[in-house]
């Protein structure tokens, strides 16, 4: 009689287990079918612990998801792109989810371009934070002049933004469903603008005792600047610095940029903001003929939501409010002692006046260098019409560099300076365009020679290189005041020393 083996050790235990012989050959396959079934399962359990302890940092489990890596082999990439995070952010937080009752659910719906949409999602996570709610990923903009398609998963790494701040606020992919039904219609509004903690909390919390959806159509500066307790600052900040981290193929594009840029030397970016929709929005026509003038105002009364329609261009640009223009860029530089043979990156969209707009700038520097230029069409083909995505590789490239230089202070400008001073103050010059018209027009119509306007544009830039400075603040006025993302001082120094490093807090 013919005995099966089996693990049990008896020996007789295992004559009287073996099955009869017409019942052998059917039980063999049966044997193997329920092995080769238990170890999927094992490894399959494997697997899943291994990935949860990879998330949450556990020792055991991450040896052994490490040691699975490496048995895993991956063909490289024909060009591979190697993420450096240069915020120095980990790859995976481990913080413990706070603990708090929900007062409701907050959605809301950025508005602008992709750093007006950064800041507001900062100012957003801490509104949340403040009320006690669930924060909805937030809503990027699709129907503005840029028209981008693009969702949040798409620009910033979604995971990150959530693990990374549970241990403050809630945030969640999607509503409920029983909040998503026809039937169900949340409170939709505007919050007001440059709101501080007392608003919020006795303006808009009471609403969700009434309504457990709140959706924010609009975000931009939705936030005072000043007023608000240090830990809410601290956040804005934590959010900006740490939490809103680009997507790994955007990281890595970005960082491909730097890394083609430093192969030849120090290199300054350039946010040239000579592109149609500013010189629209802003009225600003300097150096523009009649007929591209004419397609400007065109362009503003397109846009119901550009409120200035009739606007003094000459006006506008002796009060420091207009991008300086490509020639007078070129004057600038080579004022403030910039070296024609230097690397200079134009971080910016379509210039107004393509390639000849760009000649007198070119002309100076040579070296001038744009992303379409040192990236193959290839590279760039998934970027292409999505703006946001590529404001982000000129962002990338701009916190990278050896110098800043903006010509208007926009949304990136300011974004870009506040992210350098948290990495160390790295220079950034900032234009007094004020000032500089002004001496542009003197020297350009013989009144000054260029010794003496050099001298001048020296001067009036001495302490404006993005060194530690206190943020001016402005008593009911915060439009005129300094953003707190472009001076976010309450994050750039330790306890007790910011008097030393700041010195006395200016305002008016």
């Amino acid at each position: 009689m013919e005995v099966v083996r089996s693990d049990v050790p008896s020996s007789k235990a295992a004559v009287a287990a073996s099955p009869p012989p017409s019942l052998a050959p059917r039980t063999r396959p049966r044997l193997l079918f329920v092995w080769v079934c238990s170890g999927i399962l094992l490894w399959t359990c494997l697997v899943q612990l291994a990935a949860v302890g990879e998330l949450w940092r556990l020792p055991f489990f991450g040896h052994t998801s490490n040691r699975i890596s490496r048995a895993i082999v991956v063909e490289p990439d024909p060009l591979p792109l190697v993420v450096e995070d240069h915020r120095d952010t980990p790859a995976l937080p481990s913080l413990p989810a706070r603990n708090y009752t929900s007062n409701g659910f907050l959605e809301i719906s950025c508005n602008g371009g992709l750093n007006q949409m950064r800041a507001a999602i900062c100012d957003m996570v801490t509104v949340a934070r403040l009320l006690n709610l669930t924060l909805v990923v937030p809503e990027l903009d699709k129907t503005s002049f840029w028209a981008d398609p693009s969702d949040f998963e798409d620009i910033f790494d979604v995971g990150y933004f959530i693990a990374s701040l549970r241990d403050e606020v809630r945030i969640i992919k999607r509503l409920p469903k029983r909040y998503t039904g026809k039937y169900y219609e949340p409170l939709r509004m505007p919050p007001v603008s440059w709101s501080n903690e007392k608003y919020y909390l006795e303006q808009i919390l009471p609403l969700f005792s009434k309504h457990k959806v709140l959706h924010f159509n609009k975000t931009d500066a939705r936030l005072a600047n000043n007023g608000l307790s240090l830990g809410l600052q601290k956040l804005r900040c934590r959010v900006n610095f740490q939490a809103l981290r680009f997507t790994p193929e955007i990281e890595s594009l970005g960082n491909r940029l730097v890394r083609l840029l430093r192969a030849k030397g120090p290199f300054i970016a350039l946010h040239l903001r000579y592109e149609m929709d500013m010189l629209a929005f802003s009225g600003c026509t300097h150096g523009c003929s009649v007929d591209e003038a004419e397609e400007l105002k065109k362009m503003r009364y397109a846009f119901p939501w550009w409120r200035e329609k009739e606007i003094v261009s000459e006006e506008r640009r002796s009060q420091g409010l207009c991008p300086l223009t490509p020639e007078e860029t070129a004057l600038i530089l080579l004022a403030l002692g910039v070296d024609k043979d230097t690397q200079i990156y134009i971080a910016s969209g379509e210039i107004y006046g393509s390639e000849e707009r760009l000649a007198a700038l070119r002309a100076a520097f040579p070296k001038i260098v744009k992303k379409e230029v040192l990236l193959n069409q290839g590279e760039l083909k998934s970027f292409q019409n999505h703006t946001s995505q590529m404001a982000a590789l000129d962002f990338i490239v701009s916190v990278a560099s050896d110098t800043f230089i903006p010509t208007y202070d926009g949304n990136m400008a300011k974004l870009v300076e506040g992210h350098r001073r948290y990495l160390g103050f790295k220079k950034t010059i900032l234009l007094d365009r004020r000032r500089l018209v002004k001496l542009l027009d003197l020297h350009q119509n013989g009144t000054i020679p260029w010794n003496a306007f050099q001298v001048a544009v020296h001067q009036a830039h001495e302490k404006k290189m993005g060194e530690p400075a206190s943020r001016r603040v402005v008593k009911d006025k915060p439009k005129e005041e300094d953003y707190f993302y472009a001076n976010p001082q309450e994050c750039l120094c330790k306890k007790n020393r910011c008097d030393n490093l700041l010195g006395s807090n200016s305002s008016f």
